[in-house]
């Protein structure tokens, strides 16, 4: 291989968080994490930079971001290129971890499995500021991921509007009668297979060399009412509450209006959301028309609500399904680093 084309790799540290937040976690998860930090070619201790929060989907985290595959740039090789083409303003992305050994967070407080809002938005951020070259004010910072990265992203930026001035949300989850309940009879099915016990099911999946992929619906499942329905008392696996009934799938009325209370095309319905969100200076949304998980339908409704709520945003769709689209980082990164860079 010729010299000119050898791999170049863009400037990636890794920060080692306490975690003081996730301390006594139920599922005894690891409390200090590993972060990934992509830093600008002109990184230095006497520049400050803007930062954009990349938020992983479910079953991943910030290391996913930095994965090698073959014709296909990594995040920091997305933002390295857009950069050298001036494309992009130079901006640090921090990449988190909030996994579970459900398989994820939601990137909510939940008794069931910890508080990893609370950690991003108070332990995570101001340990950046305190430790890299930030420019720590509200209007340089923004949130940003995909799938249930994008649904984190968004549902923060509803929450927390003191912290971020833009957002951006691919493929979040998002209308959940369309999204969720489909999955219902696949993890049902499979439930069924372990005699109804939540508890064994993670015992065996956990133990798989491979991972039975008709088994994930299941998993899927269980991680999202760890996050959206915990257990009102004593928090172990087989005190999750589903939504449905594991026998005859039923949805379980009370317990589904707790999911609902977390799905962005709800919570738009309130003020105080609403007003969040038009105090952004920029909110991107976008989604496949293949998506396999019908968070097409859900974007929609959410982008005509929007509109409906005289809430600015820009809304794409993309003729793609639910899978490899971190080419659309290549839209929304250089829109989010535009705005935070003022």
């Amino acid at each position: 291989m010729m010299e000119g084309q050898l791999r170049k790799y863009p400037r990636v540290i890794e920060v080692m968080v306490p975690g003081v937040t996730l301390a006594g976690n139920p599922l005894d998860d690891p409390t200090e994490r590993r972060v990934p930090v992509y830093l600008p070619p002109s990184y230095n201790d006497n520049k400050r930079f803007p930062v954009i929060y990349l938020l992983a989907g479910f079953a991943s985290t910030g290391q996913s971001f930095l994965n090698y595959s073959f014709g296909r740039q990594s995040v920091p090789e997305i933002a390295e290129s857009l950069i050298a083409q001036g494309k992009m303003q130079e901006t640090i992305i921090v990449m988190p971890d909030c996994m579970t050994r459900y398989g994820g967070s939601q990137y909510v407080n939940s008794p069931a499995t910890g508080n990893y809002e609370t950690y991003l938005i108070d332990e995570l951020i101001p340990f950046i500021d305190r430790t890299l070259s930030t420019l720590s004010h509200r209007k340089h910072r923004a949130i940003a991921g995909k799938s249930s990265g994008g649904f984190g992203a968004l549902r923060m930026a509803m929450k927390h509007p003191d912290r971020f001035a833009a957002a951006a949300c691919h493929s979040g989850d998002m209308g959940f009668e369309l999204c969720y309940k489909p999955n219902f009879p696949t993890a049902a099915r499979v439930l069924e297979q372990y005699g109804g016990s939540i508890a064994d099911f993670l015992a065996a999946y956990e133990h798989a060399l491979k991972k039975p992929p008709k088994e994930f619906a299941l998993l899927d499942l269980i991680g999202m009412a760890a996050a959206y329905s915990p257990s009102k008392g004593r928090c172990t696996p087989d005190n999750i509450r589903l939504p449905f009934h594991p026998h005859t799938c039923e949805p379980i009325d009370d317990v589904w209006k707790e999911w609902l209370s977390f799905d962005p095309i709800e919570m738009i319905e309130h003020e105080t959301y609403r007003v969040a969100l038009r105090s952004l200076d920029f909110l991107f949304l976008d989604c496949g028309t293949l998506d396999e998980y019908n968070l097409q339908f859900g974007h929609r409704i959410f982008s005509s609500k929007a509109t409906r709520y005289t809430i600015t945003h820009r809304y794409e769709e993309f003729m793609d399904s639910h899978s490899n689209t971190s080419y659309r980082y290549g839209v929304s990164l250089p829109a989010l680093s535009e705005v935070i860079a003022g």
